[in-house]
This record gives structure tokens, C-alpha cells and sequence, in this order.
């Protein structure tokens, strides 16, 4: 049995990283298109980034090599593969409320690392990307990984969802990850300053955030940030 765990932990935290690298190395070389010497002088910092993440890979990994294990073997979570296992208007709601609670654990574990002391001990690895690279999306202390890596592992014992939902959340969680630090806006300026984009974090919300600091906490949406005032809207430099 440990055996199996074991090799599942680290298949897990093999195919995280091998994720890291493919998004972040897409993105990257799309920056390196729309911004070209975007990255010149960023060397150090880069290879900073890409250590720090491989780091989170593993962290991220071993919870998520457990679950599978426990999922296939045990049947411990509520991940289904049935079709009608529940009825089917649940099957978008789910990955919609995953993405919800992601984003309410992220605010606010987010906020409460950039408080002096947490942030120093913590977060400041984070922001050591001056500026964020497609590179920084896993760029995290150990620490800060976990309050991270333990999120979707706890929610698949708690919340139904379909396997192939779940695979559509940790897309998401992987590309807006990653594209909310490359330093430029990939979505139109129409969705981004729409009424639907208001509501949405993309990289204009989240580099004012690298920027100033104390403000746009948020993961996925904006709602928290408006509900505790530290909304400051989007950055003017991208």
C-alpha cells in the first residue's frame, strides 16, 4: 500500500511540474513575441522563479498523489465518473462552486500573508518577481504552498464533481495562474472592461496588486475585493 502511494505522490508531483513548465513555457514565449526584451535582464530572476515553483510542484503534488490513490483505491473522495451519478444541470455548477471557494481561501490566506510579519516569513519569495513573469505562477515559499496545495485536495472530500469537471477546474487554476503574471492583458480590452469583465481577475487586475501591494487580493473574481474595499481597479501599465 505505501508503495503505491508513493509512486502515486510522486507521479503527482511529476505531472504538476511537467504542467508548470508546459503552460509557463507557452506563455512565456508568447511574451517574448508581444513584448520582446520583455524578459532580457530577468535571467536571475527567472531561474529564481522556475526553482522556487518546482519546489511548489512537489508540495502541490504529494496531496494530490494521496487523493488519486485514495480516490481509485479507496473510494474516499466524491469525485464521480458516473453520468448520472447527480443530475445534470449539477455538472457546471460544480466546477463554479470549486472556483468560488478557491477564490474565498485564496483572499483571504492572501491577505492575511501581507500582513508585515506573515509576509516577511512567507509571501515575500512571491513578490521577489519585480516584475512577474509568466515564470512566477508557482513561484511560492513551502509555506505558502501549502495554505495552497491543500485546497482542491479537501474540497474533493466535500463537493461532488465530475471528473472531467475537475480537470476543467485545475485548467483554469493553471491558466489564469500563469497568465495573470506574464505582464501584459491576453483577453480583449471589451471583456476586460466590460461589466462582465468588472467581475473578473484577469492580468490588468492582478499586476495593479505587484504593483501596490495592498490591494487585489483576489484568485478568480473580484467580488471580495469589492465587498472589503481593496478593489483598486486595473493597472494603467499594461
Amino acid at each position: 500500500m505505501w508503495t503505491a502511494i508513493l509512486l502515486s505522490a510522486a507521479a503527482m508531483t511529476a505531472i504538476v511540474a511537467l504542467r508548470y513548465l508546459a503552460s509557463s513555457g507557452i506563455f512565456a514565449l508568447a511574451t517574448n513575441r508581444r513584448l520582446p526584451g520583455y524578459h532580457a535582464k530577468l535571467g536571475k530572476q527567472i531561474r529564481s522563479e522556475i526553482g522556487w515553483s518546482l519546489a511548489s510542484a512537489a508540495i502541490y503534488g504529494i496531496p494530490a498523489g494521496i487523493v488519486a490513490w485514495g480516490w481509485q483505491e479507496r473510494g474516499w473522495t466524491r469525485i464521480y465518473t458516473e453520468s448520472d451519478a447527480m443530475p445534470l444541470w449539477y455538472l457546471p455548477l460544480a466546477p463554479l462552486l470549486y472556483l468560488l471557494l478557491h477564490d474565498a481561501w485564496f483572499y483571504w490566506t492572501h491577505r492575511l500573508m501581507h500582513r508585515p510579519r506573515w509576509f516577511k516569513a512567507m509571501h515575500a519569495v512571491h513578490h521577489a518577481s519585480r516584475p512577474p513573469t509568466a515564470w512566477a505562477a508557482m513561484s511560492f515559499h513551502p509555506w505558502e504552498a501549502i495554505t495552497g496545495a491543500m485546497v482542491i485536495p479537501l474540497l474533493v472530500f466535500l463537493v461532488p464533481i465530475h471528473v472531467t469537471m475537475l480537470g476543467l477546474v485545475l485548467l483554469v487554476m493553471t491558466v489564469m495562474g500563469v497568465t495573470n503574471h506574464m505582464g501584459w492583458e491576453m483577453f480583449p480590452r471589451a471583456l476586460v472592461h466590460s461589466r462582465l469583465g468588472g467581475w473578473l481577475i484577469t492580468a490588468s487586475h492582478h499586476q495593479r496588486h505587484h504593483e501596490e501591494y495592498r490591494c487585489n487580493y483576489g484568485l478568480y473574481f473580484r467580488h471580495w475585493d469589492r465587498l472589503c474595499r481593496t478593489d483598486k481597479g486595473l493597472s494603467e501599465r499594461i
